[in-house]
């Protein structure tokens, strides 16, 4: 066994993440929510925010779409990203107590709560367009009008499987999704495996890592929050080391802690050799 007198390292059993400098892609309070959770588990966090969002290339169909919600003109909000949330707060918008929000992931939905807005349905089973079309229209058998607030590389998906539902729906683009650089530092750390853990969160988010972090070293965990970004990820040519086994950070944070506590214990084995 180790010595743990001996070392910087605190003992997994209390904090499975000590001596690990994990990478958060994203800022603000979900950013800030996310760090935390690291903390906690005795990692530190780099908190180097890797995508932004830009303003939609149609600003007046997107003012008019959000004072329609502040007016109430909607039953449901649908929130595929955490980005959507960004413009939502951004402009200050109110949603009306008459108007349900429902949120395709608990990464979407822990957003939304971090800037005081209700959630009214998170997909239980299926965090896809796919899973919030199927509980969406089981909860609501007759027609509803409903927005959906979506990037402009989104595919229709969720739209197209509301109106087959006999929903009245607004499709709006709210955003572009634009890469942020993050410093250097960030990436000579990444470089020379400072950095043990990536997260991956979205595939816009794949995207820039395998952009901006040309040398990962094999050592460096990659986790993606679902098979989903898992494979959005492998399309850009990034490797996926480990993916959660549900799409909340919760579960992305363990996936880390898993790795994390393996490794220790084939180190402590090694150790044993003599």
């Amino acid at each position: 066994m180790k010595d743990w007198t001996k070392s910087n390292t605190v003992p997994t059993a209390t904090k499975p993440l000590g001596g690990w400098r994990v990478l958060v892609p994203r800022g603000g309070p979900w950013g800030d929510s996310v760090a935390g959770t690291v903390r906690g588990k005795g990692g530190s966090p780099v908190v180097a925010p890797m995508i932004n969002f830009a303003s939609t290339d149609d600003p007046e169909t997107l003012g008019a779409a959000l004072a329609a919600l502040e007016a109430g003109e909607f039953d449901w909000l649908t929130v595929t990203s955490a980005t959507t949330v960004d413009v939502l707060s951004s402009q200050r918008i109110r949603i009306p107590e008459t108007t349900r929000v429902a949120a395709v992931g608990e990464t979407t939905a822990a957003a939304l709560t971090a800037v005081g807005y209700s959630v009214d349905l998170v997909p239980a089973k299926d965090n896809s367009a796919k899973g919030m079309v199927q509980e969406l229209t089981a909860l609501e058998p007759h027609p509803k009008r409903i927005l959906t607030l979506r990037s402009a590389i989104a595919k229709p998906l969720l739209t197209e499987g509301l109106i087959a539902a006999g929903h009245d729906v607004q499709s709006v683009v709210a955003y572009r999704t634009v890469g942020v650089p993050v410093a250097e530092k960030i990436v000579a750390d990444v470089a020379s495996g400072r950095v043990r853990a990536i997260l991956v969160t979205s595939g816009s988010v794949a995207e820039q890592v395998r952009s901006q972090f040309p040398e990962i070293p094999e050592s460096t965990v990659i986790a993606a929050i679902g098979p989903r970004t898992a494979r959005d990820a492998r399309g850009y040519g990034l490797r996926v080391d480990v993916v959660a086994e549900q799409q909340t950070v919760d579960s992305l944070i363990e996936a880390i802690v898993s790795v994390a506590l393996s490794r220790n214990r084939d180190e402590d084995a090694g150790d044993g050799i003599r």
